[in-house]
């Protein structure tokens, strides 16, 4: 026994003196200490978790060159080469933090995003159906946010004091040459596509992406869904219209096809509801969409197409008579063919490809008619508003965007835009005397951008863009920056910058000046947000400085054309909107307030004034309640806007100035 015992003691002893300590400290990347987490040799059981104050201590073995592992919930693992050799080792180690979409800021400064990628969800499909003013349109949903102004005569996006030619509509990628149904004199039309056609929506009132362009104020940018939850047919009978359509999903759920039409005829609607203007020929709409998408082993095919028909004619009291009136007729065909490829290219690669091809027709004929609404060409003065104009347009786009994700969150994107035009104009008098003119375009453009994560609560995203353009023979280079902060109570601020340039507008085109340039406009946006228990306070400033517009001037047919670039503007503001889904049960509600400062002196303005599509003080109301028991919701939108300013703009041709003769202001809107 005494042997036994001797023998015992003796391998104690030897295994003790093998035994190496290990002891040391972890912190995270602010050096704070960390508790909790895991400190391993690996392929072995020797290990610790540290302590409250970050400390560990454990005792192993392992002898020979081995890997420590580090893990720790919401941290980047960390791997650490040790040599044991019989001594005991004293390590301080620190690790990352680890930065998710879900934990990490975001930047927001000048952007409404709606997706099912982030978190800070403003507008949905479901929202803008049931806005109540909206109409079931994209851009009517979108008047209710900050920054954009209620102009009813017109159609489009007016942002933060730009015109609605400003602003550009993306989907997927892609131009939208022609969104909205072809201009009514003196009305608003609407968009032309469907909202639940789109699974993501970011709206950019300034400060948008490099990845996107020629867009002086803002940038819709439209993601539209990939595959639908299930095979579905539907038919719509209303006193407006018939609709008729199926979207069929394969059984393996990896590819689907879909097609719909769409009839609409306003005669019974506008026969109980009266409008100002006498329609002769009511508005009537056909439109025919197909789509499919298919998955592929890493990535996504889809193809859209989209063919509209309609035609509507109606008379209004001319403005230079008492007893004369304006017929205007138009008959439009529009379609757009939109296919694009995007696959996961291994290595944390991505590619985004897109190429699209969309045409416009408008047939127009306009005429002076007397109170038995038949044509007359006197007095001779008026007789130039008998005319008839044919605009034929044809658009192509190709693009591809490269994206490498690097360590966490931070990303490279790089990729390039060529956008084709070929856009003609036949103008006939009233005698007979035919003008015409065509405008081609090649518009090249190269872009990169970088989303960088110092920290889940700092972050910045940089770029660039290049563009050239065909018709001014010339380049631009416009960089873009944005910085983002969250603080410890998770509302974050965010500050914006970039440079964006615009070509003339097609209707002031071909210029009379060869020496023509880009229109250019500085942004400088700075933005606090706070999300909290179904809340969200939003609030922005902003800056906008506008140089090179295009001023006009009477070319020999006489119409007003570019002549140089040597208008210029600025736009100011602040702005803010609130959304509470919680404090009562059921209600859903948002408030919006913009406030805008903006002069400038472009076209054939005589000095810097405010455009007439600029009021100072806009605010929208909106509130939504589902009443579950009758499954029906009820929703109000209420919108004021103070009054906008106007002006009489005589041109005097001895002097070849254009003067104000009366100016004023229009009362304030509420709707």
């Amino acid at each position: 026994m005494k042997q036994i015992f001797t023998l015992f003691l003796m391998l104690f002893s030897l295994i003790s003196s093998a035994q190496v300590n290990i002891t040391g400290k972890l912190t995270n990347n602010k050096n704070k200490p960390l508790s909790g987490a895991s400190i391993t040799v690996k392929d072995s059981y020797d290990g610790a978790t540290t302590d409250s104050v970050g400390n560990f201590s454990f005792s192993t073995t392992e002898t020979g060159k081995q890997i420590l592992e580090i893990t720790a919930t919401g941290f980047n693992s960390l791997i650490k080469e040790i040599e044991i050799a019989g001594q005991d080792i004293s390590l301080d180690l620190s690790i990352r933090e680890k930065i998710t979409e879900l934990n990490a800021v975001t930047i927001t400064a000048g952007a409404f995003e709606a997706s099912d990628k982030k978190k800070g969800t403003v507008l949905t499909s479901l929202d803008i159906v049931t806005t109540a003013s909206a109409n079931a349109d994209i851009t009517g949903a979108l008047k209710t946010l900050p920054g954009t102004q209620q102009v009813g005569e017109s159609e489009g996006l007016f942002v933060r004091g730009g015109t609605a030619t400003e602003s550009k509509i993306f989907i997927d990628g892609q131009l939208v040459n022609n969104f909205f149904y072809s201009s009514l004199p003196g009305l608003a039309t609407s968009g032309r596509f469907n909202p639940f056609l789109f699974k993501g929506t970011v709206f950019s009132a300034g400060g948008y992406s490099a990845l996107y362009g020629q867009a002086l104020s803002s940038a819709l940018i439209l993601e539209s869904i990939d595959l639908p939850e299930k095979t579905e047919a539907s038919l719509g009978v209303s006193v407006i219209g018939l609709s008729a359509g199926i979207q069929k999903l394969a059984k393996d759920k990896k590819s689907s096809w879909g097609v719909s039409y769409g009839y609409t005829n306003l005669s019974l609607a506008f026969a109980v509801i009266k409008q100002k203007q006498d329609f002769y020929k009511t508005p009537q709409f056909h439109t025919l969409d197909a789509n499919f998408r298919v998955k592929t082993k890493k990535g996504f095919i889809k193809y859209y197409g989209y063919l509209s028909q309609n035609r509507t004619a109606f008379r209004a009291a001319d403005i230079d008579s008492v007893s004369l009136k304006n017929a205007f007729d138009i008959k439009n065909l529009n379609t757009f063919q939109n296919i694009t490829w995007r696959e996961n290219l291994g290595g944390r690669w991505k590619l985004n490809t897109g190429l699209s091809f969309s045409t416009n027709r408008d047939e127009i004929t306009n005429e002076l008619e007397n109170g038995e609404n038949k044509r007359v060409t006197t007095p001779q003065d008026y007789a130039f508003k008998n005319f008839d104009l044919e605009n034929k347009a044809k658009y192509a786009q190709l693009r591809a965007v490269l994206e490498k994700r690097l360590s966490g969150l931070n990303t490279i994107r790089f990729g390039a835009d060529h956008f084709y035009s070929d856009e003609q104009v036949i103008y006939t008098l009233y005698n007979g005397q035919k003008f015409s003119n065509s405008v081609k375009d090649n518009l090249t453009a190269g872009f990169a951008e970088s989303d960088i994560y110092l920290s889940k609560n700092l972050a910045a995203k940089l770029g660039g863009r290049i563009e050239h353009t065909s018709i001014l023979e010339k380049w631009n280079i416009a960089p873009r920056a944005s910085l983002a902060y969250k603080f410890p109570d998770n509302s974050q601020a965010s500050f914006a910058y970039g440079i964006f340039y615009q070509n003339p507008e097609r209707r002031y085109l071909p210029a009379t000046n060869d020496e023509l340039g880009f229109s250019k406009a500085t942004h400088y946006i700075l933005q606090y947000q706070k999300f909290k228990n179904d809340r969200i306070f939003r609030t922005e400033v902003f800056y906008k400085k506008y140089d090179n517009l295009y001023k006009t001037g009477v070319n020999n047919v006489g119409n007003l054309s570019a002549i140089n670039n040597n208008g210029s503007g600025y736009a100011q503001g602040a702005e803010i909107y609130f959304r509470d889904k919680k404090t009562i049960k059921g209600l859903d509600y948002w408030l919006s307030y913009s406030y805008l400062d903006t002069k400038r002196n472009y076209l054939n303005f005589p000095n810097s004034i405010t455009p007439n599509f600029a009021a100072k003080h806009t605010a929208s109301l909106v509130a939504k309640r589902f009443y579950l028991p009758w499954k029906t919701g009820f929703n109000a939108t209420y919108t004021f806007a103070s009054g906008r300013p106007y002006y009489n703009l005589v041109y005097d041709p001895t002097l070849d100035k254009t003067n104000i003769e009366d100016m004023g202001k229009t009362i304030n809107f509420n709707s």
